[in-house]
């Protein structure tokens, strides 16, 4: 059966990168998602934590909206 998971075992492929960004920006997994959630994108500071770890799919709407926020482009999360 097929699995949905990169070699390294996680879900999606920005994780790391998106916690990289949240550090280098200061703030707080619930500052993440407060901000994110003013424009538009619903996700909780668990989410967040989920995304960050690997262990949740990231939508390509929430991917845009992550890029938007830390002011990269997708691919950019991507790599």
């Amino acid at each position: 059966m097929f699995k949905n998971r990169n070699a390294n075992g996680t879900l999606n492929l920005c994780g790391i990168q998106v916690a990289k960004y949240r550090k280098e920006c200061g703030i707080s997994q619930r500052a993440l998602a407060d901000k994110l959630q003013l424009v538009g994108i619903d996700l909780t500071k668990n989410a967040i934590q989920q995304i960050e770890s690997g262990e949740r799919f990231v939508t390509d709407v929430e991917l845009k909206g992550l890029a938007q926020f830390f002011d990269v482009s997708t691919d950019r999360l991507l790599s």
